[in-house]
């Protein structure tokens, strides 16, 4: 069903209210703004399968009342960004929610993976992808568009009671609890825009009193941007802030010596920004930032990477979960030299299966010895 006006959105709102589940998904572009603009919001129940167009219908907001029942679990597959933009277009998240590709990962598929590949997978159909890297904005839509559309979320219901018929089965759906509850944090979708310097591409060029100035320029890049609506690099690119943080650029003329830098500010911009450069510099050193990074000056851990691994690796046989799913390399090589926050084998369900064991590991507290061909991990005498 195709929803175009107000009346027929309210209506399957309505319908929707008697079912136990909602799929949703979204299409949108972001090339040319900074916030993403939705131009077509899939949603399913076991019944129906809606596709609704923002830019014909009224007001969003009568979703509310399905997106926040308790008795309606919504559905999603990769559903990061169909969050952070009903976030930005309802005012809320939905609860509770239920993310296919985070759940696949417990159940022995690789990790992130794709939604044409899980239906392949679960429900044995092979979705066309023609129109995956189409322009939404455009009207009207083809049918072949429409068709994709409503392929992305018709499969989630058949999907979700698949999963949890197997996770149930290993008992394992309490485990994806601090997962959607993390997908459901309004916090997770509402950024510091002075902790952005930490995503600026070459950014770990730069020695800590550089990174206060980038920290500074980068804040201001992310407000103008949203203010304008526009793309970051419309307003001077990553590499850009990087190259003036680099030269220490306190004047306007220091500014236009980076390359394109005259072109993209104007000379009231390029006052701004530099000031901001030298605030950053003269900040007292107690305040520069540290990059969450590994230096030369880290020791190597190869030997605790070698025994974590060989952990990793036997809990990942023993659940039948792909070994880079429970934790990468880099994961582990960020445990072992000290790190504890925004480390995902930390986290859920990971932490759970092995995480602890690990940090057992790294203090000494656990050993490992063969037992024939069988590892075994066993606690100090």
């Amino acid at each position: 069903m195709y929803i175009d006006n107000q009346e027929s959105l309210e209506a399957f709102v309505e319908r929707a209210r008697s079912s136990s589940v909602l799929a949703i998904d979204t299409e949108f572009l972001r090339e040319k703004t900074y916030y993403a603009r939705l131009c077509l919001l899939q949603l399913a129940t076991d019944e129906e399968v809606a596709i609704v167009d923002p830019f014909a219908v009224d007001d969003l907001h009568v979703l509310v009342p399905l997106l926040s029942d308790p008795g309606i679990v919504k559905l999603f597959h990769a559903g990061g960004q169909d969050l952070e933009i009903l976030y930005r277009e309802v005012g809320m998240l939905p609860e509770p929610i239920f993310d296919t590709q985070v759940a696949a990962a417990l159940l022995g598929h690789t990790q992130q993976i794709g939604y044409g590949a899980l239906v392949h997978s679960i429900c044995g159909v092979n979705l066309k992808k023609v129109d995956s890297y189409t322009d939404w904005s455009r009207r009207p839509l083809s049918e072949s568009q429409l068709d994709y559309a409503a392929d992305d979320v018709a499969y989630l219901p058949g999907i979700y009671r698949e999963m949890c018929a197997m996770l149930d089965e290993r008992g394992r759906r309490d485990w994806l609890a601090p997962d959607f509850a993390e997908l459901s944090d309004p916090a997770r979708y509402e950024a510091d825009p002075r902790q952005r310097f930490r995503r600026l591409k070459r950014v770990s060029s730069l020695s800590r009193r550089q990174l206060s100035a980038a920290r500074e320029v980068a804040a201001w890049r992310e407000e103008q941007a949203a203010r304008r609506d526009v793309p970051r690099k419309w307003v001077i690119t990553d590499e850009q802030i990087v190259e003036a943080c680099k030269r220490e650029a306190r004047t306007i003329d220091e500014l236009f010596m980076v390359r394109g830098m005259r072109e993209k500010l104007p000379t009231r911009d390029a006052r701004a920004v530099a000031a901001l450069v030298a605030r950053g510099l003269d900040a007292p050193q107690d305040e520069w930032p540290v990059l969450d990074r590994a230096s030369k000056s880290e020791p190597n851990v190869d030997a605790q990477l070698d025994l974590m691994e060989a952990v990793v690796r036997l809990r990942a046989r023993e659940n039948g979960i792909a070994l880079q799913t429970l934790a990468s390399r880099d994961d582990l090589a960020r445990l072992a030299r000290g790190y504890r926050d925004d480390v995902d084998v930390l986290r859920g369900w990971r932490r759970s299966m092995v995480g602890e064991e690990l940090l057992e590991l790294l203090a000494g507290r656990l050993a490992l010895r063969l037992d024939g061909a069988e590892l075994r991990v066993e606690p100090v005498a």
